[in-house]
């Protein structure tokens, strides 16, 4: 048998996991953009071929 204290306290309970399961989705969801981020800053000064003596232009 349940009482009204029983109730309101699972209600609670209810309510504080689907706002920690909320918190927690966003911090998966800026942890992946700021990977994004930081992905696209290091392939920005990057180049995509090392260069080496072999990809320099012969001086004249």
């Amino acid at each position: 048998m349940t009482t009204k204290n029983d109730e309101a306290r699972a209600e609670r309970l209810k309510a504080a996991l689907r706002e920690n399961l909320r918190r927690r989705k966003g911090q998966v969801r800026g942890r992946g953009e700021a990977a994004e981020r930081d992905d696209s800053a290091a392939d920005a000064g990057q180049p995509d071929e090392p260069d080496g003596p072999a990809s320099e232009a012969p001086s004249t």
